[in-house]
Parts: structure tokens; C-alpha cells; sequence
């Protein structure tokens, strides 16, 4: 099931569902949100796919315009953004480390342990024990925070780069979309497709300025998938500037391509209580292989991104612009 939020023609927020032609978005009669109705099938003990197959239909939208137009939200919000978790971890694909450690040294095949980066110690440890099959947790993951909802934007809407970020690149990558019951147990709604958009200039001054790097906006959408995920997902990353394409590379994800199984990612994740707290959402992005940056692409204000997942639906673009900082030092007053 594909399913988006959107704004009608009366600027209405609606939920629907995008046909098996991609072509037509049918509204679902009386629902706004995705989080009422997620909401709506915890209290009534239905799952949501099956709360939704039931729900009337009450109009149809032309995808197409939907998108061009601007009208299509990220798949997820809460109502308090405040209350949206946007985390992700890092070094969980294949092919991340040799993309991260290039970032910080020169590649230095077959080294040992004790002369390793700790990114490639941290990737070799996932290779080793990310894939557990006893039952047991296995090898935690990196992880980090990058904000909550107020940070998350929709396809077509710009991504904002601070005046004094060194770099605004994107990261293309599945983002688990959650919501905790009110018991404390994370439900998976279902993935989407993410740019999570990162300062890769200050993360490769030193690894310990990741922290930092992470803490911008992102993409999430268009589309919430609430099938069965497949092992092996397929698409390409670009870069447009003045309509044309720059730099253009395929991308894979899911299990099949990640030295992580999902449940492991979760669990590491909402193994802390904090992150179990009733009615919250979390945004988690389960990290990627491959990045413009790490083939020497610089990005500037005006380009393009877009994030291309055939098996999820359409495409996730935005655009890059740069923000004036509004905030200065001795911008902390007392009170």
C-alpha cells in the first residue's frame, strides 16, 4: 500500500492512497492525518493496512499535478513537532565504510586492526555481528540524532542549508516511519524514501564533528510503503543544476545490501526507554553507501536533488538553498 499526505484544492490536509498505475491519489473519506488514522487502528485493534482497506474513498487527484504543484506533505507528522524523533545510524550498508573512511584518510587496503579507522573498526564489527540469527541483540550500530518534525520537509520544498554550514549534501536512504502505542511499544507504520542531507565538509574535519554535521533538515517522502519491504532495493541518486544533470549514481538498500538486519537497527534504537514514550513519532534514516560528496561533487545553492527508489513510488526531490543565520555569538541573554 502507497500512501501519501497532501493538500487538497481548498488547501485541506488529506490522506491518500496512489493506485497500482502511480497515475491517481484516491482521498480517503474523513481522514486528515495519517497520524489519527494510525491513532484510530491502535484503538481499535486493527492493523493499519487493514483500517485503511476498509475506509471509503471519497475523491481522486491526478498524482502528477499533486507533486509539480508542491502539495504533497512528508508521509508522517505529529501534531507537536516537538514530538518527532529524527535520528539514523551510519556504517550500515556495504559499501558506507570505504565511503566514510575516504572522507577521513587515504584507502589503506588489508591494514590491521590496531591502524584502522574507527569508522572501518565500527563497519567491521557490523560485518561481524550485525546480523544476529540466535535470537539475541547483535552488534549496536553508530547512531545519531539530527532533530525533530520542525526539521522534516516534504518533496518539493527546499532543503535549508545554514549560512554558516561548510556543505549541505544528500544522502539518499529508507527511513523507518514509527509510532509508540500507548503501552510504550514502537509500531511500525512503514518506510519511505529520505534525503538526509548532511554537512560532509565539517564531518571530514574530524569524525567527532559528525554530531554536528547531522544537525540539519531533511527530506522525508513522498510516499509511506506499508508492504513488505524487499531485500534488495534499487535506484539512483542525482544531482540537477539549471535543469541539467550533474552527477548520477545508483544507489541499493535494504537487508540484502546492509551488514545490519532491520530488527538489529530498531532494536538498538528503542532499546532506550526515552525513545518509547507514549504517542511519539520517530523518523530513524537506516543510513547508505553512497554519496556526491565522496566523488568530489560541491553542491550550490539553486541544485537539485533527487532520490529515486522505483519499488517505493516516486521520486524524492528538493531543492538546495542557503538560509541567513539568525542567531550570533552573545545571542544568549540572562534572564
Amino acid at each position: 500500500m502507497r500512501l501519501i499526505q497532501f493538500v487538497d484544492d481548498a488547501r485541506t490536509p488529506r490522506v491518500g492512497e496512489v493506485d497500482a498505475s502511480g497515475a491517481t491519489v484516491k482521498a480517503l473519506a474523513g481522514a486528515q492525518t495519517l497520524y489519527a488514522l494510525a491513532q484510530e487502528a491502535l484503538a481499535s485493534g486493527q492493523s493499519l493496512a487493514a483500517l485503511i482497506g476498509a475506509r471509503p474513498r471519497d475523491e481522486s487527484f491526478d498524482y502528477a499535478e499533486l507533486l509539480a504543484n508542491g502539495r504533497v506533505l512528508p508521509p508522517l507528522q505529529h501534531p507537536d513537532p516537538a514530538h518527532c524523533l529524527v535520528t539514523g545510524t551510519g556504517l550500515t550498508h556495504t559499501g558506507s565504510a570505504a565511503t566514510r573512511d575516504a572522507m577521513h584518510q587515504e584507502a589503506r587496503p588489508k591494514v590491521e586492526e590496531e591502524t584502522l579507522t574507527d569508522s572501518m573498526r565500527m563497519f567491521r564489527w557490523g560485518l561481524e555481528g550485525g546480523r544476529p540469527t540466535d535470537g539475541r541483540p547483535g552488534v549496536q550500530p553508530e547512531w545519531f540524532y539530527k532533530g525533530n518534525g520542525h526539521i522534516v520537509v516534504g518533496t518539493g520544498a527546499a532543503l535549508s542549508s545554514p549560512g554558516f554550514a561548510l556543505d549541505g549534501g544528500e544522502e539518499p536512504e529508507l527511513v523507518g516511519i514509527y509510532l509508540v502505542d500507548d503501552t510504550g511499544t514502537p509500531r511500525r507504520l512503514g518506510f519511505a524514501l529520505g534525503n538526509e542531507f548532511s554537512d560532509h565538509v565539517t564531518e571530514r574535519q574530524n569524525y567527532l564533528y559528525l554530531a554536528h554535521s547531522k544537525l540539519r533538515q531533511c527530506a522525508v517522502g513522498p510516499e509511506l510503503w506499508t508492504g513488505e519491504l524487499p531485500d534488495d532495493l534499487r535506484g539512483q541518486s542525482r544531482i540537477r543544476r539549471q535543469g541539467k544533470v550533474i552527477w548520477e549514481k545508483p544507489f541499493v538498500t535494504g537487508e540484502a545490501n546492509m551488514c545490519h538486519t532491520l530488527d538489529n537497527l530498531e532494536y538498538h534504537h528503542f532499546k532506550y526507554a526515552a525513545h518509547r514514550r507514549p504517542g511519539d513519532v520517530h523518523l530513524h534514516f537506516m543510513g547508505t553507501a553512497t554519496l556526491s560528496f565522496a566523488d568530489g561533487i560541491r553542491v550550490e545553492p539553486g541544485d537539485e536533488f533527487e532520490i529515486e527508489l522505483p519499488a517505493m513510488g516516486a521520486p524524492l526531490r528538493n531543492t538546495l538553498q542557503v538560509a541567513e543565520d539568525d542567531f550570533s555569538i552573545g545571542g544568549v541573554q540572562p534572564l
